[in-house]
């Protein structure tokens, strides 16, 4: 098989890059390990950045996202008895869009289908070869057969623990990492959300967020133990244990319902460099993780299609290497800039471990500050709706 550019993974990353890339084109295919089912299965984030949403605009994607997304201009944050809204059309004057990842994926699927997209669904044993010559291609096995795709270029977009990262030598690559002490336990309700846009609460027991779906499907998050698993969590302690930590008039009008989904997610932050070696391009998981707080894994992994389908179509319209020299320093720019965003907002409202009375006296004043200062307020919205590409 031939094809100008070979996409290592099959979720929203890879789809978006093979969609703009279609729309402007130039060939792709897309190899995923898991089945399509599988993928769709996955319960991620759903706020969307407006770059986002103008990249799904340029795929020709987004007919269902504004038809049934909501518009969100600010979110609430709530510490102790104390309550206060960041205003994004405020400070920013752009909204996000609440629009769930699945249905993000699932867009895609259906145009690539539609355009006669080639997907090669659960291949095993990806190995890419000659990423540093003009003449990479990438061999795979799929039903016991030996396969091979010759092509021009590869993009990484196969997540955290895929193999296009590790194709990359470890005398050119290197890595930066920070382990938190705690994980999110999430439950997916068919209840209403318990508030019109976002709470995210630091309360003395830990982390709570209230987030939604749409109207009839909720997602709740609490701070918990890394050693604890799904299991010891009945849906009536997840159920008290959020209320208590979210504020009182919220806690009680929350609606309560049986979970169609639940699941614990540790929380990390990961950045590698470069994230190009000769002709392989890494996007999203593969180059970067970022703790979930913020929303940020999703829409950065975004702005790394932003970058390398540009950087694409200037060398295939105009015969320009300048874009793809550039991705990486690009790219990296923005992901560092999202790393440091999500660090931050995790760090005023989770509790953590080892926190000192003067540690957790920092943080209610950051808090305050942040509740206080206009200025604090513009540079968090900036940041959660999204900076600039």
């Amino acid at each position: 098989m031939r094809t100008q550019v070979a996409i290592i993974g099959g979720g929203p990353a890879g789809l978006l890059l093979s969609q703009l890339l279609h729309v402007n084109g130039i060939d792709s295919v897309i190899l995923e390990r898991k089945t399509r089912d599988y993928v769709l299965g996955r319960i991620r984030a759903g706020v969307l950045e407006q770059g986002l949403v103008r990249l799904m605009e340029e795929a020709g994607c987004a007919g269902r996202m504004h038809a049934e997304g909501f518009s969100h201009d600010g979110a609430l944050i709530s510490y102790g008895s104390e309550m206060f809204r960041i205003d994004f059309a405020e400070h920013t004057g752009t909204p996000v869009l609440i629009y769930g990842q699945t249905e993000v994926t699932r867009d895609l699927y259906d145009a690539r289908e539609k355009a006669g997209g080639r997907i090669e669904f659960e291949v095993d044993d990806v190995v890419i070869r000659d990423a540093d010559t003009d003449r990479p291609h990438v061999q795979y096995t799929r039903n016991g057969t030996a396969r091979r795709i010759d092509c021009e270029f590869v993009a990484g977009c196969d997540g955290f623990h895929g193999v296009s990262r590790q194709a990359i030598p470890l005398t050119v690559r290197r890595e930066y990492e920070k382990i938190y002490p705690f994980g999110w336990l999430g439950v997916l309700s068919e209840t209403p959300p318990v508030n019109h846009e976002l709470i995210y609460a630091n309360s003395e027991r830990g982390f709570a967020l209230c987030s939604m779906r749409n109207d009839h499907l909720s997602r709740y998050y609490i701070q918990c133990s890394l050693s604890d698993s799904p299991a010891d969590w009945t849906d009536e302690a997840f159920w008290e244990e959020l209320k208590r930590r979210i504020p009182k008039a919220q806690a009680d009008t929350l609606v309560t319902g049986p979970s169609i989904e639940k699941s614990i997610a540790p929380l990390r932050s990961f950045v590698t460099e470069p994230m190009r070696w000769g002709r392989l391009f890494l996007c999203g998981d593969a180059a970067h993780i970022v703790p979930p707080t913020g929303a940020k894994g999703l829409n950065t992994a975004a702005s790394d299609v932003h970058y390398l389908y540009n950087a694409l179509r200037e060398y295939y319209r105009d015969g320009s290497e300048a874009g793809i020299d550039a991705y990486s320093e690009r790219a990296l720019a923005r992901v560092w800039k999202a790393e440091r965003f999500s660090w931050w907002f995790s760090s005023l409202l989770h509790r953590y471990p080892d926190q000192s009375a003067f540690d957790l006296k920092m943080q209610l004043a950051d808090l305050e500050f942040l509740r206080a200062n206009k200025a604090a307020q513009q540079a968090m919205a900036e940041n959660y709706v999204g900076l600039p590409y």
